[in-house]
């Protein structure tokens, strides 16, 4: 039997999703507890990698497993067991042909930075407080991402995809607000797209701040895209403030 495993974790701590060598991770620590709990050994399937440090609020796997449970009972188990930056919304059974990772047709991030300094927020928001940040010309910018293209310009060097092709559906810039201490400082930038390349969004989000400080003009920034490498576009931004927000799958 298959089962579905929505939930969220926070990157502090982890070196990521996926298991590494004598390094903790999420998919590690998830493992873990299901074969404690349900005394067999259980290999989880995620939706996809995530960098060390970079937190999913919405994020989905899958398991099999020949064991009869209780999902609701397991979830609450699980979360009593787990390391507390990881939280188990539920689980249930799926067909044999769900796949975590294969099957998801959309996904979203947000980054999140913030204008002024304000420490409540300073360890999954970015502090960029340049005086000057022109989100209008930002988002012009933002607007030529959207459709399908080669991304290996914004591509951490020896990945090992098959493909950097990714259709990207919609992205850019928008205020949020209702954080501890927000004075109306804070932004979000928002990408949804049916992939995303190891590194792709924080090397997306440091070119479009050189586009917002004039470092680099609309005209630059289509150059990168549109035939540059990586070590055209801008440097990447923390981790830490990257939130896989979504994955969508086919009904």
């Amino acid at each position: 039997m298959r089962y579905r495993v929505d939930m969220c974790y926070s990157g502090e701590g982890f070196c990521g999703w996926q298991i590494q060598p004598d390094a903790p991770s999420v998919q590690g620590a998830l493992e873990q507890a299901l074969s404690v709990l349900l005394k067999e050994e259980v290999e989880v399937t995620g939706a996809g990698r995530t960098d060390t440090g970079v937190n999913a609020s919405r994020y989905v796997a899958h398991f099999d497993s020949p064991s009869e449970f209780d999902a609701d009972q397991l979830t609450f188990r699980l979360n009593a067991i787990l390391p507390k930056g990881i939280a188990i919304f539920g689980i249930r059974s799926v067909g044999d042909d769900f796949h975590a990772r294969f099957g998801a047709v959309r996904r979203e991030y947000s980054y999140y930075i913030h204008r002024k300094k304000n420490p409540f927020i300073a360890d999954r928001s970015y502090f960029y407080g340049y005086p000057e940040l022109d989100f209008d010309a930002m988002n012009r910018a933002a607007s030529l991402l959207v459709g399908t293209r080669d991304f290996s310009c914004f591509e951490k060097k020896g990945a090992d995809n098959r493909t950097s092709v990714c259709t990207i559906f919609e992205a850019g810039w928008h205020r949020v607000g209702g954080f501890p201490g927000d004075d109306g400082s804070c932004w979000c930038f928002r990408i949804a797209g049916d992939r995303f390349l190891r590194n792709m969004v924080r090397a997306i989000v440091g070119t479009l701040l050189e586009v917002g400080r004039g470092k680099r003009d609309i005209g630059g920034f289509r150059a990168v895209i549109d035939g540059g490498t990586r070590s055209d576009a801008g440097e990447s931004v923390p981790g830490y403030a990257l939130f896989l927000t979504g994955v969508d799958y086919q009904e």
